[in-house]
């Protein structure tokens, strides 16, 4: 079948893996760095996309590729296909007001029932009302908004602003299931877009028309198509290019989660995400009714303290995170009553932006650096096995878990993560999974 090349593009860097489509062996690989910040400029993804793809050999020999990416980041575009702002990032919270305002406009169960969602700071809705509210100028100049890998995805296939050699066409914008089903304006039940909520976020409150003719409710603005899983466009070599996903979703995919499966990855964020049958609906915003890439459904959580829980801890106790994981397991089960509530950067689920960590408990006895690192540790996992609970009570059957990320290396994590979550744990080898998932749809489409 030749070679298929899968990218993730996530908020720290850009991987890609070049595999064979037979064997699913990698054959060649590399990476790029990505900025820091939760506000980065695309072009900078895009150097990086570059960059990676010439360390890894480049495409001449490859047929098929796929870009999994970071959810939710806002790339909005304007008629030349120029980026209008900084894209704000999953991580970024400045909109948590807007998520607000929009959940007191339509209702939580009513927005739940026609996305999926409740917003929260971490979706494109939200960072769409905030464009509109504290940048109206650039909220105007808005003709088409995508997410960082349908962004992505377009470039590689030769569209662009300027002289790139395909024109800045926005209706060549394509996208998938999983990361539609993060904006807050697409339906996952019915696959298509919920227009109305996007004029919500946009221009709500102007009638009419704006000076260039534009209709000011936004229903103008270009959405990138939605394709099916198996569905596939061409590049300006004549590659086929499969549809991408959120990296939720393709890393599902890479390290083969089937029905009764939730991965639980330790990064940057935690997620929870179980594979569905069904769609999932919940009024109270805490799992995510998010689809898969493969047709089926992905109920999921996402905290924002993950792996650098572990960090700072480590960075405290003086520690490397083998000496971290040392600690905690030398302390015994529920670290003699020392609790870390690990809300370091606020936290999304609970929605709690503006939340700062604690520690509790604290005794002369209890107060120990061997206490201390286990309470991270199940500190850490508690977050995550509630958002597991919170999966398993909409009716998602759940069998095992897949534990991935990062965080996954710890030899503390894997030991004490099977009593917080409470289901059988299995650990696959650490590999880079989004970009192996995105790979697999690559092969897919071959």
């Amino acid at each position: 079948m030749g070679l298929v090349m899968g990218v993730d593009s996530s908020t720290q860097s850009c991987k890609v893996v070049i595999v064979d489509a037979e064997s699913g062996a990698i054959v060649r690989e590399a990476r790029a760095p990505h900025p820091d910040g939760a506000s980065v400029d695309p072009e900078a993804w895009w150097r990086a996309l570059q960059t990676a793809i010439a360390d890894a050999g480049g495409l001449d020999d490859v047929a098929a590729w796929s870009i999994g990416g970071q959810q939710h980041g806002m790339v909005a575009l304007d008629r030349d296909g120029r980026v209008v702002r900084d894209a704000l990032l999953w991580n970024d919270t400045r909109s948590a007001d807007a998520a607000s305002a929009l959940v007191a406009e339509f209702g939580a169960e009513a927005l739940a029932a026609r996305t999926g969602l409740v917003p929260v700071a971490s979706f494109t809705i939200t960072k769409l009302r905030w464009l509109r509210d504290a940048e109206p100028d650039n909220a105007a100049r808005v003709a088409a908004v995508a997410l960082p890998h349908d962004w992505l995805t377009w470039r590689l296939r030769g569209f662009g602003p300027g002289d790139s050699p395909r024109g800045a066409d926005l209706g060549e914008l394509v996208t998938d299931r999983s990361d539609a089903s993060g904006t807050g304006y697409w339906n996952p039940a019915t696959g298509e877009y919920d227009r109305e909520l996007l004029a919500a976020a946009l221009r709500r409150d102007a009638p009419g028309h704006d000076a260039q003719g534009h209709d000011a409710r936004g229903h103008d603005v270009v959405l990138p198509r939605v394709l099916a899983a198996d569905e596939w466009v061409a590049d300006a070599d004549g590659r086929r290019v499969a549809p991408g996903a959120g990296d939720n979703a393709a890393a599902a995919l890479g390290v083969g989660a089937e029905l009764g499966d939730v991965v639980v990855s330790i990064g940057t964020s935690g997620t929870v995400c179980a594979v569905s049958a069904d769609p999932t609906t919940d009024p109270t915003g805490t799992v995510a009714g998010f689809a898969s890439a493969d047709g089926h459904f992905l109920p999921l959580v996402c905290t924002l303290n993950a792996a650098r829980v572990l960090d700072v801890t480590a960075r405290l106790l003086g520690v490397d995170h083998a000496g971290l994981s040392d600690l905690a397991l030398a302390a015994e089960p529920g670290a003699g009553g020392l609790r870390l509530v690990p809300y370091f950067e606020g936290e999304r689920t609970p929605n709690l932006p503006d939340a700062t960590a604690s520690l509790d408990g604290m005794t002369l006895a209890s107060t120990t650096r061997e206490n201390l690192a286990r309470a991270a540790v199940e500190g850490m996992l508690g977050g995550l096995a509630a958002g597991l609970d919170a999966v398993r009570d909409l009716g998602v059957p759940i069998r095992r878990a897949l534990l991935i990320g990062g965080g996954a290396r710890s030899d503390a994590v894997r030991e004490i993560a099977p009593a917080v979550l409470g289901v059988p744990v299995e650990v696959p080898e650490p590999a880079e999974y989004v970009a192996l998932g995105a790979a697999r749809q690559a092969a897919r489409v071959l």
